[in-house]
């Protein structure tokens, strides 16, 4: 039989009552902290609309590779979550203090095994951002040369430079670099500033060569070569120079595209080799030997074979 509560002409069943006044009890009790939760989550959701607004225009802003910039809003997307589920959980369970303990401890232990992931997600966070480099770049980190080929949360992928082989040309190979690394690391950017980069090519002439052709001629190659550089740069070739003891060393200096380096000197020595054939009052300097007999006039010098 179910008790009933008398004195009015329904009678109500007495657990009927005892469950109202509960429910009405509770929200008595925990109406405001309710009212609170339900203001913190809609004004985190209006932040994160907001922001996330701004992200997205910033990652436009700054020309982010589309699978790049996914990753970063969903990793923005899923940090709010994480925050709106743990105000939901601190707001219900009351021990703010406790809780806070717990989760120190808890994300000490975390933060002690995960140590390379989660330095590894930061760096990446922190490329994304800063961009130091971005895909289509030729760095040097750690040593290793390389054509950026991938940014993701884990790994900075490079198309291998030299390795293999001397010079600056693809090897064919690929280098992952664990992003964790990059706090720690100096990384040179070979596109920080521009996409070209001064570039030289050594040429060492003989004392009784006419300085003014040689530098003539030098320059003309460079300009033959780098003519649509120039165009655009409007950065002229140059000459530096200094004595050696066995000749002059002229540095023929220029602009060249940091991924076209080693075409362009191979282009460059190619013609001046061509230059200097067509003008026997220039010659190379190279190892050699001269014997003077005494007692006579030395001999005339032999003549350069071009």
């Amino acid at each position: 039989m179910v008790p009933t509560v008398e004195g009015s002409e329904n009678t109500v069943p007495s657990n009927v009552v005892t469950f109202s006044e509960r429910i009405a009890g509770w929200f008595v009790t925990n109406g405001p902290k309710m009212l609170f939760l339900v203001a913190a989550l809609l004004a985190l959701w209006v932040v994160h609309r907001l922001s996330r607004r701004w992200l997205t225009a910033y990652l436009e802003r700054r020309q982010h590779p589309p699978q790049s910039a996914r990753m970063l809003l969903l990793v923005w997307k899923y940090a709010f979550l994480f925050g709106a589920i743990l105000l939901v959980f601190l707001t219900l369970v009351g021990n703010i203090a406790a809780i806070g303990l717990s989760t120190a401890f808890l994300g000490m232990v975390l933060g002690w095994s995960l140590q390379k992931p989660v330095t590894g997600m930061a760096a990446w966070l922190a490329l994304m951002i800063n961009r130091p480099f971005r895909i289509g770049d030729r760095v040097v980190i750690a040593g290793i040369r390389g054509d950026v080929v991938d940014i993701n949360l884990m790994y900075t992928v490079l198309g291998e430079v030299g390795g293999t082989i001397g010079g600056e040309e693809n090897s064919g190979r690929g280098v992952l670099i664990p992003n964790a690394t990059l706090f720690d690391q100096i990384v040179y950017n070979y596109a920080m500033e521009s996409e070209f980069i001064l570039d030289e090519v050594p040429v060492r002439i003989t004392y009784e060569s006419d300085w003014s052709k040689a530098e003539e001629l030098l320059i003309q190659a460079a300009r033959e070569v780098t003519s649509d550089i120039i165009a655009k740069t409007g950065a002229q070739p140059f000459i530096r120079a200094e004595f050696l003891d066995v000749g002059i060393l002229m540095r023929l200096r220029y602009q060249a595209r940091a991924v076209e380096r080693q075409r362009i000197s191979s282009d460059i020595v190619r013609r001046v080799y061509q230059l200097f054939a067509q003008h026997p009052e220039v010659q190379f300097c190279y190892p050699r030997s001269e014997v003077y007999y005494k007692g006579g006039p030395p001999p005339a010098p032999r003549a350069e074979a071009n």
